[in-house]
């Protein structure tokens, strides 16, 4: 049984694309090929279809297909571009810190002059591997340090693959340029190795394109491929080693057409079963067909299910599809359209793919950061998937804070995991985790999330500590409170301290002085306020990279816009 969609009640207020999941429980969307991105934020009781939109600060190049992570300390990191307004093919990379919301500029591998939309896949210890647009070349980023090093060189080219993090710390992909074997990559080991030969052919020929991969729970990958067929791979014992591949289940025929993924999403659902989307395939290079339709595998079938509008598809192409996984378990599905979709899938997870608590606080200070403990923090699988277009994997932990007495529910702010591996098992991980500041006092309960996945709820209480306490966002707060509630209080070397029984003159100095702070707020508030809306109205001149080779709507007889399907588009075989 399929589950249900609902479009979100407010909308980016743009043609919404890329959607990565943020380590504080928000998804920052992108304006397709823009510099602009929004942010999305649940409402008080966690409910994004009813969520709210803020506009984040611009990127500072526009870019379409491309390489992207969530890093290990909740930054992000954007690499490449295919079409972009520094140039088509560009090797130009930034890195987005959502706590300063803003942009830097991340060198990109020394001698790579083009990184385009590489294929990429941010390995267990936190590291980023990206292959070379146009050669067996690799290259690895250590965000830490903030540098790039050599990678091992690939069997065959990394154009067009999608790679899949799996459990035994490898990277699987099947080569489209060397169709229909497959390698991985034993990230131990800096290698590449044999990953065998599939038993159909998921890469279209002529414009080596394929569609998404993703890890399942038992164990295996699931391999959608640019042509009917779909290829299930079971990892060996040794990391090594091949592995075996077995023949998945057919796109069925629809309308006479063949049906495959030709660059498209999938996502992998608490449930267990897989989100994706296809469309007809024709085996022609420039061939990027619609409409899209949208599949369920459940591990064995493929089943077509209703769109996002009730009808059985969707008008456009299913490379224009992006999708990622909320905490709530459901799945964000964006089309290049203003309007966003949620789908809540049915059915529950197997309670052994639950992540667990064993160790954490029992008193959560507003404003304080702790250290989670638990095993499976970061789910079975990257869950979600697309290819060298888009990565978006969501394999972090999330902590979720439940009020019991006021209900609200409090996502916080998730940093420096111990590992970004997937399937850890039995083992204990860990992560850092800041309260908000605006968290309630009183019984509450914690959850960590992976992949959509609650744990089993932890008993907490929500406190607020006044004093002693370091200077920070918390304390300025408290003291420029204090001048209208009353007592006034000063700042001492250890916190705040009241001024009113030490004399009127004492009283009227700390007055004077809280004047002063409340006066440089009101004023840094003034200039802030500028400079978000000159950034805004600057970000809107900046044209959108756009696909050149793609033939936009245009007017049929009666009027109407009717799209045309993706032309000419030159494979990157031929590019290079």
């Amino acid at each position: 049984m399929s589950g249900t969609w609902k479009p979100l009640t407010k909308s980016p207020g743009f043609a919404a694309s890329t959607m990565l999941l943020l380590t504080d429980g928000s998804v920052m969307c992108q304006q397709s090929g823009g510099v602009n991105w929004s942010k999305l934020v649940p409402d008080a009781s966690g409910d994004y279809s009813n969520g709210t939109w803020t506009a984040l600060a611009p990127m500072l190049n526009t870019r379409l297909y491309y390489a992207s992570a969530v890093i290990r300390d909740g930054r992000v990191i954007v690499c490449g571009g295919e079409y972009s307004n520094a140039g088509g093919e560009t090797n130009k990379c930034e890195m987005y810190n959502p706590v300063t919301n803003a942009w830097t500029v991340v060198s990109p591998p020394a001698g790579w002059t083009q990184v385009g939309d590489a294929a990429s896949c941010l390995l267990p210890d936190g590291r980023l591997l990206m292959g070379n647009l146009s050669g067996v070349k690799t290259a690895i980023y250590d965000p830490v340090a903030g540098t790039w090093s050599p990678g091992a060189n690939k069997g065959a080219s990394a154009s067009e693959e999608t790679w899949t993090l799996l459990s035994d710390q490898t990277v699987l992909t099947v080569q489209c340029s060397n169709r229909p074997f497959a390698e991985k990559y034993i990230a131990p080991a800096n290698l590449w190795v044999t990953a065998g030969k599939l038993p159909v052919d998921l890469v279209e020929a002529a414009s080596i394109e394929i569609g998404p991969a993703v890890l399942l729970p038992d164990g295996r990958v699931f391999c959608v491929g640019a042509t009917p067929h779909t290829a299930l791979y079971t990892p060996p014992a040794i990391a090594n080693q091949p592995g075996t591949w077995t023949a998945g289940p057919d796109f069925p025929n629809i309308g006479g057409k063949t049906i495959g993924a030709k660059d498209a999403p999938c996502c992998l659902m608490p449930n267990g079963h897989v989100l994706l989307v296809a469309g007809p395939v024709d085996g022609a290079s420039g061939s990027y067909l619609a409409p899209t339709y949208f599949f369920d595998f459940d591990g064995v079938h493929l089943t077509q299910i209703l769109a996002p509008t009730g009808a059985s598809s969707l008008p456009d192409e299913p490379y224009k599809t992006r999708m990622t996984l909320l905490p709530s378990g459901q799945v964000l599905v964006a089309t290049e359209t203003n309007t966003i979709y949620c789908y809540t899938p049915t059915g529950a997870p197997d309670d052994l793919w639950r992540p667990s608590i064993t160790g954490v606080a029992g008193t959560l200070n507003a404003g304080y950061t702790y250290t989670l403990f638990g095993r499976q923090l970061n789910g079975l699988s990257q869950a979600v998937a697309y290819g060298d277009d888009c990565t978006c994997a969501t394999n972090y932990p999330i902590v979720r804070i439940r009020h019991l007495g006021s209900g609200k529910v409090f996502y916080c702010r998730t940093f420096d995991h111990s590992t970004m591996g997937v399937a850890t098992g039995v083992t204990i991980q860990y992560t850092n985790f800041k309260v908000p500041a605006n968290l309630p006092l009183g019984a509450a309960e914690i959850t960590v999330v992976a992949n959509g996945i609650p744990s089993k709820p932890i008993a907490v209480n929500g406190w607020i500590i006044h004093w002693p306490r370091d200077f920070d966002v918390e304390s300025w707060a408290f003291l420029i409170g204090s001048l209208a509630d009353g007592p006034l209080w000063a700042w001492g070397p250890h916190g705040p301290v009241p001024v009113d029984p030490w004399g009127p003159d004492v009283v009227k100095a700390t007055a004077a002085a809280h004047e002063l702070m409340l006066k440089g707020m009101r004023q840094l508030q003034e200039i802030g306020a500028r400079v978000v809306v000159n950034r805004a109205k600057a970000a809107k001149t900046v044209s959108p990279a756009v696909d050149p080779e793609a033939i936009g709507a245009e007017e049929d007889g009666g009027g109407k816009a009717k799209k045309k399907a993706k032309a000419s588009k030159v494979p990157k075989k031929a590019k290079k």
